[in-house]
């Protein structure tokens, strides 16, 4: 009798749980507190700690994974302006499109050969990030590492940025593409202040590395991907929801786009 009143139980949690899976679905990388953050939004008054325990209870947890592959380095030496660190690890910033950082990162994708045998290859993705609300204002996407795609994204970012009457800081790190005169000569027609990282010293460009760690861990470690244009497809529909939809903690569980809007009302 006690084994079949449990099986006849109702679990008094369904309603929860169903919620929560739904949440899930459509954000597969969500932890229990951001979970907890939307089923708050949708009116729901209820404890992290259950959320957590359901979480578990669904087997629900994220998977992390590391990387393996040496992280891509666009450092020569000095071939150009090198400028000083301006931002100084200041990465709290009041108004948004006032400072704005950049780098590139690398990607390998699997593409057959004529003899049908797959090759490794690349993708590079150069994104410029402002550092009020960690949101991607622009960026382009290539096969190869020139500098190209990078004054092309820089060029969007000058333009996105240009109706701000505050002093503009356009932070990287120690790059060759970033010292050469096509690029520091947008920036100085702009009167936009130039500021790089010390070398080796990646936390001074913490925010864009935060964004290429969760970029990574959601999208790209763990899985494998068979031409650019899928890797390119992937990249470019992760950047959006990351942008419009993909809440933060230290935004007050909003997404980047939201609480630029929310604070510029």
């Amino acid at each position: 009798m006690y084994w079949q009143e449990r099986l006849d139980k109702t679990n008094k949690d369904e309603e929860i749980e169903n919620k929560i899976k739904e949440v899930r679905k459509d954000n597969p990388n969500y932890g229990y507190r951001r979970i907890t953050a939307v089923l708050r939004k949708q009116g729901r008054d209820i404890n992290k700690k259950k959320v957590q325990r359901l979480v578990q209870k669904l087997k629900l947890q994220v998977t992390s994974f590391s990387r393996k592959s040496r992280k891509y380095s666009s450092y020569k030496g000095t071939i150009g302006k090198v400028a000083d660190n301006k931002i100084n690890r200041n990465f709290k910033v009041e108004k948004a499109h006032t400072h704005i950082t950049t780098d590139t990162t690398e990607f390998k994708y699997l593409e057959k050969d004529k003899n049908g045998n797959y090759q490794v290859k690349k993708l590079y993705l150069n994104p410029y990030l402002d550092m009020y609300n960690s949101e991607i204002i622009s960026y382009e996407l290539s096969k190869h590492p020139t500098l190209a795609p990078i004054l092309k994204a820089l060029d969007k970012a000058i333009e996105i940025t240009r109706s701000n009457k505050d002093k503009r800081i356009f932070h990287s790190d120690q790059g060759w593409a970033y010292q050469v005169k096509q690029y520091t000569s947008k920036l100085e027609a702009e009167g936009i202040t130039q500021s790089m990282s010390r070398k080796g010293n990646c936390l001074d460009n913490s925010p864009m590395e935060n964004f290429f760690g969760i970029l990574k861990q959601e999208i790209y470690y763990g899985k494998k991907f068979y031409s650019y244009e899928e890797l390119k497809e992937t990249i470019e529909d992760y950047i959006d929801y990351y942008n419009k939809d993909r809440i933060k903690e230290k935004l007050g569980y909003l997404s980047p786009i939201d609480y630029r809007e929310k604070n510029a009302a």
